[in-house]
C-alpha cells in the first residue's frame, strides 16, 4: 500500500510568521495563497469557534489546488458545550457547510476537553455519536485524559471506522493504535512556554525520533496520515513540519525559495 502523507500546521493566520515565513509586507488575504506554495495541508482552527460562512468556505477552495487538504477541528458547541450529546444533526450540518471545498475535505478532528473522562455513560454517549455521524465525513477524536487510552476504545473507533489521533500534548502519554486506514497526528505543546511564533525555541529532536520510529511501524497499514504541528509545540509550527517532512523522507519546500525578487505586497 502506498500510503499519502500530509504534513501542515494548526491555522496559517498568525502575523508572527511575517518576515520568516510569510514575505515581509504581507497582508492576511495573502496568507493561505502563499500557504499553499510550502505545504499540501493545513488544520482549521477557527472552525471550533464557529461554523464558516459560505462565502469563507469558497474562498479556501478558490485559493487551494484541488490535491490540497483541509482538516476542520469541529466546533466548541458540539465538542465543549454539548459533549458529543444529541449533536449528530450539528455534525450534520457542520459537515454540509464544508461541502464546497470538494475534494479538499479532509479529516474533520472530535478534539475532547481533558475532563471528558471514560466511564460507561460517555463510552455510550460517544458510541451513540459515531453511530450517527455523516456516512461520507472521516472523523479523528482526541482524547486529552488517560482513562480512554484502553482496548475497549480502540475497539469502538475500529467499529465505527473513527481514526484514534495521536497527540503530544503535555504529560499526556501518547498512546499509537491504528484504528482506521488513516493516521491523525497532532503536536500540540504547552502554550505556557511559548509567546511569540517566529523562531524555534524548543529542542524537539529526541521527540522526532521517537515519532518517526512509530510511524515507520505502521507506515503500511494506512493509506493516508494527516499530520499537524502547533506554534507551541517547538515555537514555529511552519519549521517543525518542514523538519518532519525531512525526516520522513519527503522533499521539504523552504518558504524563502516562494518569496518575490522584491517587496509585491
Amino acid at each position: 500500500m502506498s500510503t499519502r502523507l500530509y504534513i501542515g500546521t494548526q491555522g496559517f493566520s498568525y502575523p508572527d510568521w511575517i518576515g520568516v515565513f510569510f514575505p515581509p509586507g504581507s497582508k492576511q488575504e495573502h496568507y493561505l495563497p502563499f500557504y499553499v506554495n510550502v505545504f499540501d495541508s493545513v488544520e482549521l482552527d477557527t472552525t471550533f469557534y464557529h461554523p464558516p460562512k459560505a462565502s469563507v468556505v469558497r474562498s479556501w477552495a478558490r485559493h487551494t489546488p484541488e490535491t490540497f487538504r483541509f482538516a476542520a477541528k469541529v466546533p466548541q458547541r458540539i465538542t465543549h458545550d454539548a459533549r458529543l450529546s444529541q449533536m449528530g444533526e450539528h455534525l450534520g450540518d457542520f459537515f454540509k457547510a464544508l461541502e464546497p471545498l470538494g475534494p479538499r475535505l479532509g479529516p474533520l478532528l472530535v478534539q475532547m476537553p481533558a475532563e471528558f473522562t471514560r466511564d460507561e455513560d460517555t463510552a455510550g454517549l460517544l458510541d451513540r455519536f459515531l453511530s450517527v455521524k455523516p456516512a461520507q465525513a472521516r472523523l479523528a477524536i482526541e482524547f486529552r485524559h488517560a482513562s480512554w487510552q484502553q482496548p475497549a476504545t480502540v475497539d469502538l473507533l475500529r467499529k465505527h471506522g473513527v481514526a484514534l489521533a495521536w497527540t503530544e500534548w503535555r504529560t499526556l502519554p501518547r498512546y499509537a493504535q491504528v484504528t482506521t486506514d488513516f493516521l491523525y497526528l497532532r503536536w500540540l505543546g504547552d502554550r505556557r512556554e511559548i509567546a511569540k511564533y517566529d523562531r524555534v525555541q524548543i529542542d524537539r529532536g529526541d521527540s522526532f525520533d521517537s515519532w518517526v520510529g512509530e510511524l515507520n511501524c505502521v507506515m503500511a497499514e494506512v493509506r493516508e496520515v494527516y499530520g499537524y504541528f502547533n506554534n507551541h509545540w517547538a515555537g514555529h509550527s511552519p519549521a517543525s513540519a518542514n523538519e518532519m517532512k525531512r525526516r520522513l523522507g519527503l522533499a521539504p519546500v523552504e518558504p524563502r525559495d516562494w518569496w518575490p525578487q522584491r517587496e509585491l505586497f
